[in-house]
């Protein structure tokens, strides 16, 4: 097969305006990236020179194909369906990047990294469910358009609609917990009975939520294990949520002592050992006996931090110098079992301890 000099110059023309038209893009994308009040980033040019050529060489052939310059009817055949996958594919790229900036621009008014960070992990849970949502939606027209584009598919796609009705059924009793699960990724969207970061026990397990899918929870436990949960586990299954309105807590100290205790002295001793520890918020602290059993009794102390990391610390610190404390100052009131003798069982055990003469 042999060019005629008019296609050749028109494929020539073609690659020198390819070259051009990408090269112009490229640097005009890279200058406005340059200057951070425009909504484009720095590197947004290096992220998307592929798909933008896609995109370019997809529009030239597919100008090419509409004059008619080649001679060959199966170069046609050949060609579209090329041409418009690459306007299909690269329009889908270019469109998904997009949407990937908005994010981020729209994010950067919200610090998760903050201690009151409760709306701000609340608009990133949403933005980041969402992106998975409708990026899920953008790929499945992009192949939906590109499977039309083709005329057999296409007229198979007809035959297939006839028996719709009954596929759909078979579909949805078969797939019914995949689509459960991609309704309850949406429903915590929306809802939000987590968020990214929030502290969590689930399956006897505390640690944060570290990522949230459509299909899937990622919980980074407090060992730096993960633990991975199906979206429907937190829409069916109750778990507990530390910081679900808020992110400061009470922590509680369980301290068990003999009845001879001085309360006010710990009252006063924990009064002392908050005002020395910024692991207080110092917005609550409580000293209670809250049980008396016959060998000890039980004091609860609650303290306040301001999130459930710091709770965790705070609690520690303050029953390891309680317990300093109660066996520095008053060792006899540690929990002990007694034992009462009678008299007459005291005599008894004094005679029986004296050795008898020969």
């Amino acid at each position: 097969m042999s060019l005629d000099p008019l296609t050749f110059r028109y494929i020539l023309a073609g690659v020198i305006s390819l070259l051009v038209c990408f090269l112009i893009a490229f640097y005009i994308l890279k200058k406005i990236g340059k200057d951070p009040r425009n909504i484009l980033p720095v590197n947004f040019a290096q992220r998307v020179w592929i798909p933008l050529l896609i995109f370019l060489a997809a529009l030239i052939l597919k100008i090419a194909l509409l004059s008619k310059i080649f001679r060959f009817e199966y170069t046609y055949e050949l060609l579209q369906p090329i041409s418009t996958l690459g306007i299909i594919l690269s329009a889908t790229w270019l469109i998904i990047l997009t949407l990937k900036i908005l994010k981020n621009r729209m994010l950067k008014g919200y610090d998760v990294n903050t201690s009151d960070n409760l709306k701000a992990r609340k608009i990133y849970t949403q933005f980041n469910i969402l992106e998975n949502i409708i990026i899920f939606i953008i790929v499945i027209l992009a192949i939906g358009i590109a499977l039309m584009s083709f005329e057999s598919i296409r007229s198979v796609g007809v035959s297939v609609l006839t028996s719709a009705g009954i596929a759909g059924i078979i579909i949805g009793f078969s797939a019914q917990k995949a689509i459960g699960t991609l309704l309850a990724g949406i429903q915590i969207a929306f809802t939000q009975p987590i968020r990214l970061q929030d502290a969590v026990i689930v399956e006897g397990e505390w640690g944060w939520i570290e990522e949230i899918t459509l299909t899937y929870v990622v919980i980074k436990v407090w060992d730096k294990r993960r633990l991975v949960v199906p979206s429907t586990y937190f829409i069916e299954t109750p778990f507990q949520n530390w910081t679900k309105n808020s992110a400061d807590l009470l922590g509680t100290v369980f301290l068990y002592t003999d009845y001879t205790v001085p309360v006010d002295k710990i009252r006063e001793e924990l009064d002392r050992l908050l005002e020395t520890t910024p692991l207080w918020d110092k917005q609550a602290k409580v000293v209670q006996v809250t049980d008396a059993t016959d060998r000890s009794m039980e004091i609860r102390i609650l303290v306040s931090a301001k999130d459930s990391p710091t709770a965790f610390d705070l609690r520690v610190y303050i029953r390891e110098k309680l317990i300093d404390f109660l066996k520095e100052n008053y060792p006899e009131s540690l929990p002990k079992s007694r034992v009462q003798i009678n008299k007459e069982d005291d005599k008894q055990v004094q005679n029986d301890t004296i050795p008898q003469s020969v």
